[in-house]
């Protein structure tokens, strides 16, 4: 990923969370409340501590579920308040299959990468 001026971005922030949905068999669904999990894992002050715009972030969302064609990446980027958002569905999370009621409920999981531009020597600690 690159910033401003074409300088590489830097991870900042790594969170992850689970979700389901046990009845609907909606994988957007179960991937919402993977985000909202990770989400309600994380508390972001260095936004209160130094001079950075947090809609400046740059954040990508994998979303892993058993089948990612299915997942609204609009609706889960949604679940993100700032910066821009770019969500990537992939190959991954489970299907648990209740074969005597015909059901699937379904379990997915959310990795949230945060990057930001922080030039050498903007930011001293």
């Amino acid at each position: 990923m690159r910033g401003a001026a074409d300088m590489p971005l830097k991870r900042i922030i790594l969170e992850m969370g689970t979700g389901n949905d046990l009845y609907g068999e909606d994988y957007t669904k179960a991937g919402c409340r993977a985000v909202q999990d990770a989400l309600h894992h994380s508390s972001l002050i260095l936004f209160r501590s130094l001079p950075v715009d947090r809609d400046s972030m740059q954040i990508t969302v994998n979303i892993a579920v058993q089948h990612p064609e299915q997942v609204d990446t609009q609706q889960i980027a949604s679940q993100i308040p700032y910066g821009t958002v770019d969500v990537k569905p992939v190959k991954g999370g489970l299907n648990v299959v209740d074969a005597e009621n015909d059901t699937v409920s379904i379990i997915a999981t959310a990795a949230i990468a945060v990057y930001l531009d922080l030039p050498e020597g903007k930011f001293t600690i």
